[in-house]
């Protein structure tokens, strides 16, 4: 009892003294010393302003790629707000590339044979001139077979489809393919017949590094590419019949892992059989430089070590978080390769390089688990090899395709590498290797906005003290807050994956009107959402302030898509402001990152305050 006389008598002092006073908030405020924070009517007020600021800004708060919590539907709304409208994946269209079958330098297709009765189909070879030079019943082997590992070796007639659309490409492959791995005359196997097994899809941008992954369902053994394929998510957020048929197609489950073999800083698979179908005789006198490859169709990119790179989709990087939280970059300790692209420690390096160099995986001391897996390289190499033609091992010096220093210039005649060298480079791929691999994360981290070089920016804050709307309180005035922010990364018009927080908070106007310091405002972490208790709609409680989750830009309302444009969008927001008190304000710029790490905010203060005067309006 005496200690609850004290208390009694201190806080009696107090307020007689001034230090505390009894006051009304519209929301959480910084408290006057000795006030104390949390209280019911804090609690009342702090709903007040909740309700006010939803009902003021309808429509304006909502997190992008968060209407469908289907994962296909999410996964496609969340790649269209990084890379802007996905097109259809059509396979039938006229950017289409049918990818060439070569056997012993000869180009081969199936097709009736008119010097038999009946035009039974065969396999139809032709040189480089366009002469019938034979024709066959089989094809069990050919130059460039698939190093996939999972479809047919020698399978032809597949299709590539590459839309360019400013800084983003996507590619489509339909891939024809079969259980036994092996091409037979089957009419499916013909160009004409729109049959095939494997459908996949890659969103790529080459400014930002960004790439993305969809695949056909596994539970489907045929598609058709006669119709276009609607994209994941559909062509907009109101595109529900779209979006329906999406679910369909797509494999939610992620099956395939696509970035262990598209991870070498781009969408390309180093690989003569699709990539590089060319062979890499370039030399003006050599007569094998005339090929049936898709030629430039797939353009040389810079793969440098340091280049960013990041899968984008929360459902695919949460099937393989760990597996992309591992990949490594590796540099070549003996010097013969990674000088004009990088390796990696995931599919590129195990089998690619291995296929490459002509020399099977191997690693001088492994573990049991790399013992296991280095196994089933092992088999993986020997079943390529052995689909292989002895002209592209031999006569045809197209295997291989990769020499030291020359790279994929085969007519340089450089030896292959030596198998001591490659010893050395194969224990670094397999993460099994010292200080001289030079390892470094494959992926990059998802850029803050306003990041060194990311390129956007949050400009122009201001904010405009107003009369109250009619028929609410004359006690509070209407803070109008504004700003501008331009989301450049990736030069995409129609990205989608800033939104602004704002955390506000308030106290006394000082009498010298002094303007607040930086440590007044509401802080960064309070900024961030950090911990928060939510209280209505977009607001939520964090610490001494208030914070206002998620504001879009204006006219970009709930379940909208982005108009495109490449100049600052306008943000405004309108908040109560209690009289005679001085409103903090901070601005937190924030990405969603659509992968494991969520979101990443900018490290930039943008910071604003207004005294509200209620005599005067400013």
């Amino acid at each position: 009892m005496r200690a609850v006389a004290l208390i009694a008598a201190v806080l009696a002092f107090l307020l007689l003294s001034g230090t505390i006073g009894l006051r009304h908030a519209p929301f959480v405020s910084t408290p006057r010393a000795g006030e104390r924070q949390g209280s019911d009517q804090d609690d009342v007020d702090s709903k007040s302003f909740a309700k006010a600021v939803t009902r003021w800004n309808p429509d304006i708060f909502w997190a992008p790629a968060s209407k469908s919590t289907d994962v296909i539907t999410r996964s496609g709304d969340e790649a269209r707000a990084v890379f802007g409208p996905i097109p259809d994946g059509d396979c039938d269209s006229p950017q289409m590339k049918v990818i060439p079958l070569e056997v012993d330098g000869n180009v081969v297709d199936l097709k009736p044979n008119p010097t038999k009765p009946g035009s039974p189909l065969e396999f139809e070879h032709r040189n480089v001139s366009g002469e019938v030079v034979k024709w066959t019943a089989t094809l069990p082997k050919c130059d460039k077979p698939s190093l996939t590992g999972s479809t047919t070796y020698c399978g032809l007639n597949s299709r590539v489809v590459r839309v360019v659309r400013g800084n983003v490409e996507w590619l489509f492959l339909c891939r024809k393919s079969n259980i036994s791995q092996e091409v037979s005359t089957d009419p499916y196997w013909t160009r004409s017949d729109p049959r095939f097994s494997v459908f996949g899809s890659i969103g790529f941008n080459r400014k930002s590094g960004e790439i993305v992954f969809f695949d056909g369902r596994k539970d489907w053994s045929e598609f058709d590419w006669s119709k276009p394929f609607v994209p994941p998510g559909g062509r907009n957020y109101s595109d529900e019949v779209g979006r329906a048929a999406a679910k369909k197609i797509y494999d939610p489950t992620f099956q395939i892992s696509c970035h262990a073999c598209h991870d070498n800083k781009s969408p390309y698979v180093i690989d003569p059989h699709i990539a590089q179908s060319r062979v890499g005789f370039r030399s003006a006198g050599d007569s094998r430089s005339t090929t049936f490859s898709l030629g430039d169709f797939l353009p040389r990119r810079p793969r440098l070590p340091g280049a960013p790179f990041r899968v984008v989709g929360s459902g695919y990087t949460g099937t393989y978080r760990n597996e992309l939280s591992q990949a490594r970059t590796v540099e070549d300790p003996t010097g013969n390769c990674t000088s004009c692209h990088t390796l990696t420690t995931q599919v590129t390096g195990r089998r690619f390089a291995a296929d490459a160099a002509g020399h099977e995986p191997t690693v001088t001391l492994p573990t049991w688990v790399q013992l296991l897996e280095l196994h089933e390289e092992q088999i993986v190499y020997a079943e390529i090899a052995a689909h292989r033609t002895d002209w592209a091992v031999g006569s045809g010096g197209i295997h291989p395709w990769m020499l030291p220093g020359s790279g994929n210039e085969l007519s340089s005649g450089t030896p292959r590498l030596s198998s001591e060298d490659w010893r050395k480079l194969s224990d670094c791929l397999w993460g099994a290797g010292g200080s001289g691999c030079g390892y470094r994360p494959l992926y990059t981290r998802c850029p803050a906005p306003e990041a060194e070089d990311e390129g956007s920016s949050l400009a122009d804050a201001e904010i405009h003290v107003l009369p109250p709307p009619p028929g609410e309180e004359m006690k509070t005035r209407l803070l109008r807050v504004s700003w501008t922010f331009r989301n450049s990364y990736g030069g995409v018009p129609e990205r989608d994956d800033i939104r602004i927080n704002v955390a506000v908070s308030a106290g006394a106007i000082p009498a010298t009107g002094d303007p607040p310091q930086s440590g007044e405002y509401p802080s960064i972490e309070q900024a961030k959402g950090t911990s928060i208790e939510a209280i209505s709609g977009p607001v939520s409680s964090a610490g001494s302030s208030l914070l206002i989750e998620n504001v879009s830009f204006g006219g970009h309302t709930k379940w909208r898509d982005p108009t495109p444009s490449m100049s600052p969008r306008s943000f405004q927001i309108d908040l109560p402001g209690e009289c005679n008190r001085r409103t903090l304000i901070r601005l937190m710029p924030k990405r969603f990152c659509f992968d494991q790490s969520q979101a990443a905010f900018s490290e930039a203060d943008h910071l604003i305050y207004a005294d509200v005067q209620c005599g005067e309006l400013r």
